[in-house]
């Protein structure tokens, strides 16, 4: 699997950079939020449940940020 990954990243090295412009950035913003590293619960399905709250919070406070709370209500109300 590993092998598979290096050769896609090999012949177009250019997606490692537009992962990490994209993807990285609210892990890295999430993890500094929580002032953690790791998850505080523990078993798969309790951990899938903190990083949905915990992503739910972030793209709130994304949407807060880019339309306001007047423009999320209104988008919420649809």
């Amino acid at each position: 699997m590993l092998g598979r990954m290096a050769v896609r990243l090999a012949a177009r090295p250019e997606v490692l950079n537009q992962r990490r412009t994209c993807v990285e950035h609210p892990f890295g913003t999430i993890k500094q939020w929580t002032n953690q590293g790791a998850f505080l619960m523990r078993r798969l399905d309790n951990a899938r449940g903190e990083f949905s709250l915990t992503a739910l919070v972030y793209n709130i406070r994304r949407a807060i940020s880019l339309i306001g709370v007047p423009g999320l209500i209104a988008a919420a109300k649809g």
